[in-house]
């Protein structure tokens, strides 16, 4: 089966060894992302809500390069830490 790696080129991924997003058939799984710009930096710090907006946009970018939009997502996984965040 055919399978596609989407790479955000920040620093992370070849240091951690993963890709953001990799499509086998017509499953997408997205992983590693967080609030991070197009350099590696966390962007907003401190502010939930932005942090959560550049997530999603991260997310959304991955997901786009594969062929897929936010509207066919079936399930998600997010941490925080701070429960007083969720």
């Amino acid at each position: 089966m055919n399978r596609q790696h989407y790479n955000s080129n920040t620093p992370w991924e070849p240091v951690a060894g993963y890709s953001r997003a990799v499509r086998v058939g017509n499953q997408v799984f997205v992983s590693g992302t967080t609030a991070t710009d197009d350099h590696g930096s966390v962007v907003a710090p401190g502010d939930v809500y932005r942090q959560t907006v550049q997530t999603l946009g991260n997310v959304e970018r991955a997901l786009n390069a594969l062929g897929v939009e936010l509207r066919h997502v079936v399930r998600t996984r997010m941490y925080v830490v701070d429960i007083d965040d969720w």
